[in-house]
């Protein structure tokens, strides 16, 4: 068989026989070129060491600190995982175990709940394991050998994700339908979501053709689990890894089947970035909006109302307050012209929109009344196009930018909802902007440059932009969407942003930018999105008078730039750690007076501070000083000002920072004057 050649994590290229397992030959070229990599990457896909070398092949190493390396290493940690727990846990039965982001998790059905104190037990079996050098063995099976296996294992979950399997083939699925949003297969009623199908036929077996008869096995001592692979070679590969939670998952992400239990965990490739991401970790708890929301009584969820439906509380309502007119004043500003629409629809329209056919799933069920069906609304833009066919329209009167602050509800799943990230109900910052095609340059232009001086203001100063190109399905002319993606394009360099091309990313309506802000620990977070549409002006047939005086189709950009008041409340809270600079601060200062004869000078800091505009507040509570500040601390005000007997016959306040900065003693005339310029909203 022929040689192949290998490029070496040094730069060097030796030249192997092809028809041997990759890892003898790294062996024979010395201990460093096998501990440089943990895989090997050929045509594009990533191989495990026991895969024999390819004939005529040119093989590169997988670094342990690439994504794919990571890749390798977290779910071979998995499998690690599932072992430990099968040796503590004999009766267990195991659904999928993935390597996600930042980690891993395995999903099985246990006799008895786990608990935070069975993490470390489970842990120190896997470094026993670990310790062992347990290879990871690959074979094959027919598939109906596999469900042979499974049954005679009562592995409940791999019996039913082997028949998936056997029913459609373990091929990735067809492109969904234009505008499937719950992305469930239609054509069968119960069948799994093509996302979960594709999840599971890639974690197990790889890309398969319908109708292929093999499986693939990997084996870890007594554990055994189908998966496509790639792994490390035995378990002392493992070295760094840490189990970090216990949360519960429904099967197949139906809340109609079984609650299993996931663990999560985290693998690297040394001790040391292990304890960077743990530390990282644990910052990102401090600062999650969920526990601040309560602490800092922000918002909150209610049972009697609805998972995924949020209750905003004063303080977090004085927050959106400041962030909607904020938005507000600058859309007038900058040339939009502010609608309301209702918040249900008769059918016909979203029959005719398409979100019936596509949607419904995530709408909320239809109610009677006179004669017609209704839905609440999924999305704000049919309103708009009501609107804008309201009259005729001409060139002169393009372009339109139509911007409303529009609530509107989708029937997300219960196990993907989470805090105000993903919810029920939102108030999107939506606008649809109508215009020419020789206007749509300068328009996307203008909304992207809006969209980042909206997030500068905000405290956001690093993006990750995307450009998503036209997917296999799509509707209209390939020249339109040649002519807007340029115009994305061209309007991130325009704004000085270095983008990233997404080939395929785009809606089947149209291509699109995407912008994420990087917060304080350097998370993406998705926020503005300028999206074309050739779908919705040609199932509502609008049109323009051109200088012609012939009809013309507008173009129709849909343009979010904070996403919505829910989500961008959420990212900012995590931002902050609920430390909102003063202008955000839904309480700027607590007044503390030391005794109850302060009182009095206190409340009246307090008035003088609210004539200006300004938020403050007294806490009379008969308690110490140092306890009243420390509370004032925990609550994150930025300035905390104590008041005695100097202060009250000087008319003056000692200003405290949140942090504990002593500002020393100043006039109240010029704190009020201070605090004024700081509570304006400046971009960075």
């Amino acid at each position: 068989m022929a040689d192949a050649e290998l490029l070496l994590a040094d730069g060097r290229r030796a030249r192997v026989a092809a028809g041997q397992p990759i890892l003898p030959t790294l062996q024979s070229l010395g201990e460093p070129a096998v501990r440089s990599a943990v895989a090997a990457a050929w045509n594009g896909r990533t191989l495990d060491f026991m895969t024999p070398v390819p004939s005529n092949a040119a093989l590169t190493l997988v670094q342990p600190d690439s994504v794919e390396g990571l890749q390798v290493l977290r779910h071979s940690t998995a499998h690690l995982m599932a072992a430990a727990v099968q040796v503590l846990f004999p009766e267990a039965k195991f659904a999928i175990g993935p390597a996600i982001e930042d980690g891993f998790y395995y999903d099985m059905e246990l006799r008895r709940p786990l608990a935070p104190e069975d993490l470390p037990i489970i842990e120190a079996k896997m470094r026993e394991l670990a310790a062992q050098r347990l290879p990871y063995v690959r074979r094959e099976m027919p598939l109906p050998d596999a469900l042979g296996w499974a049954r005679e294992n009562r592995q409940d979950y791999k019996v039913e994700i082997l028949e998936t399997i056997q029913k459609y083939g373990t091929s990735r699925p067809e492109s969904r339908e234009p505008g499937t949003a719950s992305r469930e297969l239609r054509a069968e009623a119960g069948a799994p979501s093509a996302e979960r199908r594709e999840v599971e036929v890639e974690e197990l077996t790889g890309e398969v053709e319908p109708g292929t008869a093999t499986v693939s096995f990997y084996q870890t001592g007594t554990f055994v689990d189908l998966c496509r692979g790639p792994h490390v070679p035995d378990t002392s590969w493992l070295t760094a890894f840490r189990l970090t939670h216990i949360a519960g998952a429904y099967w197949r992400g139906d809340e109609r089947r079984p609650m299993l239990q996931r663990i999560y965990g985290t693998a690297f490739h040394t001790q040391e970035a292990l304890e960077q991401h743990l530390f990282r970790l644990e910052e990102a708890r401090r600062r999650d909006h969920r526990r601040l929301g309560r602490d800092l009584d922000l918002f909150s969820v209610a049972d009697e109302v609805g998972s995924g439906l949020i209750l905003w509380h004063p303080k977090g309502g004085i927050i959106r307050k400041i962030i909607e007119d904020f938005w507000r004043d600058e859309h007038l500003a900058n040339g939009y012209d502010l609608v309301y629409t209702p918040h249900v629809g008769r059918a016909k329209l979203w029959q005719k929109s398409g979100h019936l056919d596509f949607y419904q799933d995530l709408m909320y069920p239809r109610m009677e009344g006179e004669g017609n069906d209704y839905y609440v609304k999924p999305m704000n833009c049919p309103f708009h196009i009501m609107i804008y066919q309201s009259k005729v329209r001409s060139y002169r009167d393009l372009p339109l930018r139509f911007a409303e602050l529009g609530t509107v509800y989708r029937f997300e799943r219960a196990g993907v909802l989470h805090g105000l990230l993903r919810v029920r109900g939102f108030t999107q910052d939506d606008a649809h902007i109508f215009c020419t095609a020789e206007q749509m340059d300068e328009e996307i232009t203008r909304a992207v440059r809006f969209s980042l001086f909206f997030l500068r203001t905000f405290g956001f100063k690093d993006y990750e932009v995307y450009v998503a190109t036209r997917p296999e399905k799509f509707v209209g002319e390939p020249g339109q969407w040649d002519v807007a993606t340029e115009a994305l394009k061209r309007a991130a360099e325009r704004a000085g942003q270095v983008y990233e091309l997404d080939p395929g990313g785009g809606a089947f309506y149209g291509p699109k930018i995407d912008i994420k802000v990087k917060d304080a620990l350097g998370r993406p977070w998705q926020c503005t999105t300028v999206q074309f549409d050739f779908n919705l002006p040609e199932r509502f047939g609008i049109s323009f008078v051109g200088e012609d005086n012939r009809q013309h189709r507008p173009f129709m950009v849909h343009r979010a730039l904070l996403g919505s008041m829910e989500r961008f409340l959420g990212v900012l809270i995590e931002h902050y750690g609920g430390a909102f600079p003063t202008w955000l601060a839904p309480v700027q200062v607590r007044v503390l007076p030391v005794a109850d004869r302060h009182h009095e000078y206190a409340a009246s800091v307090v008035a003088r501070l609210r004539a200006d505009g300004l938020r403050g507040e007294v806490d009379t509570r008969n308690e110490k000083i140092g306890f009243k500040i420390r509370e004032a601390e925990v609550q994150k005000i930025p300035y905390i000002p104590v008041v005695g007997d100097k202060e009250t016959a000087a008319g003056t306040v000692s200003v405290r920072l949140r942090g504990g900065q002593d500002r020393g003693v100043m006039p109240l005339a010029d704190f009020v004057h201070s605090l004024a310029t700081e509570s304006k909203p400046q971009a960075a």
